[in-house]
């Protein structure tokens, strides 16, 4: 279920797709009320009716409400909008990790972005070339701060019903 832009899920008018996966969809949002910008996931439309994948959906809200920790982003809310069920997210602005894995700064990354979508390419995937990886240097703060955010996470979770 593709969100198009200016369009509104309650209080959020939905911008640009930050990016697809597995388990959901991300764009960019602003909120209205708050006037801030955030992120909201979707389930993609193939997984919207399946009962398995929305419990999957809504246990990684209550996780998420769960946790606070810096490597960890935000969960503001839990909309529901007809047959739509959406993570309402902090925004984290930046090159994501498959970016800096291919050797994108923050600005050459919204670049390639911005003229991937453009041209009508998903956000990732269509950059070209090789990923030239990461230096240890570089590697080892971002690993780092993925297992001080998994370590956390891990922490709660034995108190969260799945």
């Amino acid at each position: 279920m593709t969100l198009p832009v200016g369009s509104r899920l309650g209080a959020y008018e939905v911008g640009a797709i930050l990016g697809t996966g597995g388990m959901g969809e991300v764009y960019r949002a602003r909120d209205a009320k708050l006037d801030r910008d955030i992120a909201i996931k979707i389930l993609p439309e193939a997984f919207a009716h399946d009962a398995d994948r929305l419990a999957r959906f809504q246990r990684e809200a209550k996780t998420l409400a769960s946790l606070n920790h810096p490597n960890i982003a935000a969960i503001y809310g839990l909309e529901e909008s007809g047959d739509m069920t959406a993570l309402v997210m902090e925004l984290v602005e930046g090159p994501t990790l498959d970016e800096l894995i291919a050797g994108q700064g923050a600005y050459e990354a919204e670049r390639q972005r911005s003229r991937s979508t453009a041209r009508g390419w998903g956000p990732r995937g269509e950059l070209g070339g090789a990923p030239r990886g990461l230096e240890i240097d570089e590697a080892f703060p971002i690993a780092k701060q993925i297992a001080e955010a998994l370590e956390a996470a891990h922490e709660r979770g034995s108190s969260i019903a799945t």
